[in-house]
């Protein structure tokens, strides 16, 4: 029944809201819709919840390792500090706000996770905002606009996990429809900063100055170990999107014959996953190299245990939560009552896929508070409809892929979504405070710049 899957979701939403465990509640949850449609309770559990679990950690499981792992090596190095710190004082408190976003943007786009690059941002942005006046309350907005915002889903390329999930489904790459993302991140970042301008003029007008100082203890940045330079804590970044482009466009074609000794083994690809595989490769690339540049900072620390372990400790709650997510959205599809659901999706139809697919997508993330958990749930149920419905009306499947990943970066950052309850605690931030700006930036531009490339996409016949 419809009304037992809408409870099972208004369930998760509130679990996740209060801060409990998905991957403890998920089955849970998918388990109580599965009950009020009368299906047998464990073999939902055993065979389809963990079954599709499993499949999603397969899939997915090396591309979350290896980039907690980059990351991780970036900040314990110093790294990520550095190349933030080299933007900050460029720019300088004059021009603060777009010394954050682009500091964040940088960061995102080389393969640096979301939680690393609010604290590797914050303190330079912080001291950016005291100098120059600006309300403090703006600084989570401006690391969202450049974490959340753009580099996240639009950008071609990026090797964020909600750019690399799409590729699953549609056998497409990370490189997928790039006029539309390109285009989709000019639009986010040029309104969004915009907006953040726009904010602080009126509170300045208004009397309001930087605010209470941030009395917190702080990441010590002068700890007496030298700092990498910062261009040669950039060049790990730059490894991985040049290496990911090489292996994806350049080299582009692998030998599907590789797969074949492997056939007879559970859960092989029929076909090679260029996104993972090109994926894998540069980060491990990164990865050597940011070891290799920060040799002296890391003996000096002796933190380099610290950084593999903790990179590789934080990937298994990552994965963990994203597939129990997926796992749960597979019981959900399986139902009865979710015909109804889907075929009121796919009835949205201006001629295309895409507007459905964006609201799908937005709607399931904006649910679970997880771009890649909703992407992935919206995908596992309907993306082969959406292929197919895109192959009969001339849409391509990189195009499906750009709209899928830009989606995931709209809802997701409801109030109740993790990275940005852990932004607003990094910034020592409330949600009445900053909420607000976070919200614009991050989810209310990225949603409306999606819509609005669809419809431009659709009156001009566009098809990349």
């Amino acid at each position: 029944m419809v009304i037992g899957i809408i409870f099972s979701l208004a369930l998760l939403t509130w679990i996740a809201y209060k801060g409990y465990s998905v991957i403890l509640f998920a089955p849970v949850c998918a388990l109580v819709a599965a009950l009020t449609a009368g299906h047998q309770l464990l073999p939902e559990y055993s065979e389809l919840f963990m079954a599709r679990a499993v499949i999603y950690v397969k899939n997915f499981f090396p591309v979350f390792l290896l980039g907690a792992v980059f990351g991780k090596v970036m900040e314990e190095s110093g790294a990520a500090r550095s190349v933030a710190r080299f933007i900050a004082d460029k720019l300088g408190p004059q021009r603060a706000i777009m010394a954050v976003v682009l500091a964040a943007a940088i960061l995102t786009y080389g393969g640096v996770s979301l939680f690393v690059v609010a604290f590797a941002v914050y303190p330079f942005g912080n001291a950016l905002f005291k100098e120059g006046g600006i309300p403090r309350r703006l600084l989570p907005g401006c690391i969202a606009l450049g974490a959340f915002g753009f580099t996240m889903t639009a950008v071609p390329g990026t090797p964020q996990i909600q750019n690399i999930i799409p590729a699953k489904y549609f056998n497409t790459t990370a490189f997928a429809a790039p006029l539309f993302g390109i285009c989709g991140a000019l639009i986010i970042f040029i309104v969004g900063t915009y907006w953040l301008e726009r904010r602080k003029k009126k509170m300045l007008d208004a009397g309001e100055g930087y605010g209470e100082a941030d009395t917190r203890a702080q990441v010590n940045l002068d700890d007496g170990v030298p700092e990498i330079p910062a261009a040669l804590a950039a060049l790990p970044l730059v490894a991985v999107l040049a290496l990911n482009f090489i292996l994806t466009k350049i080299i582009g074609s692998w030998d599907v014959s590789m797969l074949e000794p492997y056939k007879k083994i559970p859960l092989v690809s029929s076909a090679i996953p260029i996104a993972n595989w090109s994926l894998i490769i540069s980060l491990i690339v990164g990865i050597l190299l940011s070891v290799l540049f920060a040799a002296k900072q890391f003996k000096a620390r002796g933190n380099l245990q610290a950084a593999l372990n903790g990179g590789a400790i934080g990937s298994l709650l990552a994965i963990m939560n994203t597939a129990s997510e997926t796992g749960y959205g597979n019981v959900v599809s399986s139902l009865p009552g979710f015909s109804s659901v889907r075929d009121f999706l796919l009835s949205i139809d201006p001629g295309t896929p895409l507007l459905s697919e964006a609201l799908t997508v937005n709607v399931l993330a904006g649910i679970t508070g997880s771009a890649s958990g909703g992407m992935s749930i919206a995908l596992e149920a309907m993306g082969a409809r959406f292929l197919e419905w895109g192959n009969q009306v001339g849409v391509s499947a990189e195009l499906l892929h750009r709209v899928a990943a830009m989606s995931s970066g709209g809802f997701d950052t409801m109030p109740h979504n993790g990275a940005v309850i852990t932004l607003l605690a990094i910034c020592g931030m409330t949600h009445k405070k900053s909420y607000p700006d976070i919200g614009m930036v991050s989810l209310v531009v990225p949603f409306a710049t999606t819509l609005l490339l669809i419809l431009i996409w659709t009156m001009v016949g566009l098809n990349f």
